[in-house]
């Protein structure tokens, strides 16, 4: 053991107070919801029909959204995989990258700047004669919001599963002179077979608890999930029971998704590879590069037009007046205080968990005791899947009601929601490398006496300043699109940038959205790219 009693004591107790903390803020939101309203008024509200009718619309367009996200991914998948040297094929790759970083609200204004009543497509309909022919709200907009953004999820980790299939089974195609449809079915697809289950399943989660796509296309009582009618019994009808209610169904319907996607498989391995240079070869007949070209066309276009129509759009727009105005700085303040303290709060709790689980891995302990310490510590990150972040703001929205005016509580609420919301990521960042750099370094420092302070400026720090950089970096982008938990919160004197961007859409002011929906996709672009940078460093600094 290389940490000396004092050590495992103040790592094991900063877990542990992380992991009552979140279960504290977490559980405590679940019991207001329950303590709000009675079992048997609860049992009445699941079974009204509006809520029948919520839950069904919910699967429903959830469903088709994963559908529709997957079997167009397989193409544009198939396609950069066999086009390895396509013109411009890594900007592509990384332009699928964009919408999964967009806040989603930016990306809702850039598919209504094409899809809409005066977007680029139906004007251009119109020009031919047809009357407004494709509506970005309702049904059908809401399928197409989450094809923008789920589809290019999918390609990605189609075309990563795709590129780990060993040479050699591309050279043995070759030389059975194999077509297109047959390495389709004897090659491509047993891989893709084996990873799709749990895209589709992680893309129907991600569809069945979406907020503010819904929130912005949905058109009405006719189109809204289960997160939304969350948002508008509260928000407009003041309805607690039925807000209770639908908290517990989406918190059920959250739990059967995770339990539903713990049980699929784990993919296998292609095989054994001796590293020989990828030649596929059924990537050089005429037709099939035409017909790869256009498929890859087309999905940088569906990707790229919108983008392009926000960059246009806030050009377009009264870019000095909305920066002379006293709102805008009010709400970008707020915004960047709140991203900042959720990020670091994310660290700090994930820094004090994987220290606790390495203290737990190197005590070696085999009692239950430890065993359920090393396991919660690693899935109370995941406690915000089970319980969204609406969800939350709902229970402690009730909690906190009956103390005063709940804006006052608004800001730290939201810090602790974001920070929660951005765990995940963060753990998953933060932890390999933490393992990693500690297995690396303790025995030297150890034995060089290098501890405390000095160990973490001159052997740690440099070391995790790449990882604790992007975990922050990301964090603050996250934390600075939501809306979710803002939503519920947002008043006239508690005003964040994306609420801004909404309440102009709201009150038909699409030039000032379109202005501010720029300044703030910007703003969580750099932050996405400063995540990816950092000081290069030699692997062995410390070692020479």
């Amino acid at each position: 053991m290389l940490l000396t009693k004092a050590e495992m004591r103040r790592v094991m107790l900063g877990g542990a107070v992380s992991l009552v903390g979140i279960a504290g803020f977490v559980g405590l939101a679940a019991f207001a919801l329950l303590l709000s309203s009675g079992a048997s008024s609860i049992l009445t509200a699941v079974f009204e029909p509006y809520i029948l009718r919520v839950l069904r619309f919910t699967l429903l367009q959830a469903l088709l959204s994963t559908l529709l996200s997957v079997v167009l991914a397989i193409p544009v998948a198939q396609a950069l995989a066999r086009q390895r040297h396509f013109p411009g094929r890594i900007w592509i790759i990384r332009l699928m990258a964009v919408p999964m970083g967009l806040p989603v609200l930016i990306g809702a204004l850039g598919l209504i700047g094409i899809w809409g009543r005066q977007g680029i497509l139906n004007s251009l309909l119109l020009e031919l004669g047809m009357a407004e022919p494709i509506s970005i709200y309702g049904f059908s907009g809401i399928l197409l919001a989450h094809v923008f953004f789920n589809m290019p999820l999918a390609c990605r980790l189609m075309l990563a599963a795709l590129e780990r299939v060993p040479a050699e089974y591309w050279l043995m195609a070759s030389g059975l002179g194999m077509r297109p449809g047959s390495i389709f079915r004897f090659i491509e697809w047993p891989v893709l077979r084996s990873v799709v289950p749990g895209i589709a399943g992680l893309i129907f989660m991600l569809c069945a608890t979406s907020f503010t796509l819904v929130l912005t296309l949905g058109g009405g009582p006719a189109a809204t999930t289960v997160e939304v009618a969350i948002y508008q019994s509260l928000r407009f009808d003041f309805d607690p029971g039925r807000a209770v209610a639908l908290s517990l169904l989406q918190i059920v319907l959250a739990a059967v998704i995770l339990g539903g996607l713990s049980l699929l498989p784990v993919p296998e391995d292609e095989g054994m590879t001796a590293g020989k240079a990828v030649r596929r070869p059924d990537g050089h007949l005429l037709a099939v590069r035409l017909a790869d070209g256009s498929v890859v066309m087309l999905a940088a276009l569906f990707l790229g037009l919108p983008l392009m129509s926000v960059v246009l759009a806030g050009l377009r727009s009264d870019l000095m007046k909305l920066l002379s105005e006293c709102i805008f700085w009010q709400s970008a303040a707020t915004s960047l205080a709140i991203s900042i303290s959720a990020a670091v709060l994310a660290l700090l709790i994930s820094m004090t968990l994987v220290s606790a689980r390495r203290a737990v891995l190197l005590r070696g302990s085999a009692a239950s005791g430890a065993r359920a310490f090393f396991a919660a510590t690693g899935g109370v990150s995941s406690l915000v899947l089970l319980v969204p972040p609406i969800v939350l703001a709902t229970g402690w929205f009730l909690a906190l009601n009956n103390f005063g005016d709940v804006s006052v509580f608004a800001p730290l609420l939201i810090v602790a929601i974001n920070a929660l919301m951005s765990l995940p990521f963060v753990m998953r960042v933060l932890e390999p490398a933490f393992i990693v750099h500690k297995r690396r370094t303790q025995k030297l420092a150890a034995s060089l006496g290098v501890t405390g302070w000095a160990r973490l400026r001159l052997v740690d720090m440099p070391a995790l300043f790449k990882p604790m950089l992007t975990a922050f970096s990301f964090a603050m982008a996250l934390s600075l699109g939501d809306l979710g938990a803002v939503a519920l919160f947002g008043s006239d004197r508690f005003v964040t940038l994306p609420w801004l961007v909404y309440s102009r859409m709201g009150s038909y002011r699409t030039n000032d959205a379109d202005g501010l929906a720029l300044i703030l996709g910007l703003v969580c672009l750099l932050l996405t790219i400063a995540g990816t940078m950092g000081p290069a460093r030699r692997e062995g600094a410390f070692h020479a």
